[in-house]
């Protein structure tokens, strides 16, 4: 998955103004206990972090 798709499914499911604020806010224990940020910036791949954060967040199977 590239980053673009990734940012835009963030928007999509969180809102354009609020997906980035959680992606650099929301400490999430399924990604080591970092932000999406972190976890990206740490070298996790962009579909792996997608998958945390649909199962973590309950993100409807028709959006995942």
């Amino acid at each position: 998955m590239r980053l673009t798709v990734f940012w835009q499914r963030m928007a999509e499911h969180f809102g354009s103004g609020y997906a980035d604020t959680f992606a650099r806010d929301h400490v999430m224990t399924e990604l080591g206990g970092r932000t999406v940020h972190e976890a990206l910036d740490a070298g996790w791949e962009a579909k792996d972090v997608w998958r945390v954060v649909c199962a973590a967040m309950n993100v409807p199977s028709e959006n995942r």
